[in-house]
């Protein structure tokens, strides 16, 4: 988290005050739609360096055409990679998405590779971007990082399992529920299965004033999962643009390529996260 003036209000600042954030799932390269969603008035973009290269130089680039915007980051880093999350919380990003969080213990290496000491055991260095390049004290710097986002995702049965362990674990401001990833895990159930399963992790969230995460499709998904009570709704812009290009070229006749379109329809179902 960059020592920003004090105009700027952190994600976990504006969760504390009761808001509802809406942001949208990137993966690199997007540095054009970093800006737009900022032109829009979105309130973050999810970075992917899970499910995408994980290029720190492109990264930057990116933060920094977020900052331009005023435009909070979120990355999602890889499976307990704390290099990584330190190097993503060095150039600037607000907060940090671990996937594959299946336990109390889990969840609690997450917070430690996302905070100074005490709070966690990341490395300490306030000549990097999110220090202003040594411009600001030490002491502005570490409250700085304190505003944080941690995001801890639940992605398998065992995870559901603990989910009251891992929301209630110290540090952890969010969670958000892997549903592809929950129904591989689970042989790929019917999907009352799944929902169940969801919807345990999400009452654990609640017990424990986590604020809820979910990756959406699209608008009508979006005030859906709002009704719901969660409050950081991402959109997937794979699928939102997928879906948006097929309507797009949809023409309702039998084309040049021999498609017939129909308008509206996609007959995709895109995977959410």
């Amino acid at each position: 988290m960059i020592a920003w003036s004090t105009a700027h209000r952190s994600l976990k600042r504006r969760l504390a005050d009761g808001e509802h954030l809406r942001g949208a799932l990137l993966r690199l390269p997007s540095e054009t739609l970093v800006e737009m969603a900022g032109v829009a008035g979105l309130d973050f973009v999810v970075i992917d360096c899970e499910h995408g290269p994980a290029d720190t130089a492109l990264l930057q680039q990116h933060l920094t055409a977020a900052a331009a915007h005023g435009i909070d980051v979120l990355v999602r880093v890889g499976s307990n990679e704390p290099a990584l999350a330190l190097r993503c919380l060095d150039l600037g990003a607000a907060g940090l998405i671990h996937p594959h969080v299946d336990s109390r213990e889990d969840a609690a290496r997450a917070v430690a590779a996302s905070h100074y000491p005490p709070w966690g055991n990341r490395g300490f260095a306030t000549y990097s971007r999110a220090g202003r390049f040594g411009t600001v004290t030490a002491a502005d710097h570490v409250a700085a990082s304190r505003e944080t986002l941690v995001v801890t995702m639940i992605e398998t049965r065992r995870a559901c399992d603990d989910a009251d362990a891992i929301a209630g674990t110290d540090g952890v401001d969010a969670v958000l529920v892997g549903p592809a990833d929950l129904a591989a895990d689970c042989g790929f159930p019917e999907p009352p299965v799944v929902d169940g399963l969801i919807a345990r992790a999400h009452d654990a969230a609640r017990a424990h004033r986590r604020a809820i995460m979910t990756i959406v499709p699209s608008l009508d998904a979006a005030l859906a999962a709002e009704r719901q009570g969660c409050r950081l709704i991402v959109y997937n812009m794979a699928h939102v643009l997928m879906d948006t290009l097929r309507v797009l070229a949809a023409t309702g006749t039998t084309g040049p390529s021999g498609r017939t379109g129909a308008s509206g329809t996609t007959g995709t179902t895109a995977d959410p996260v």
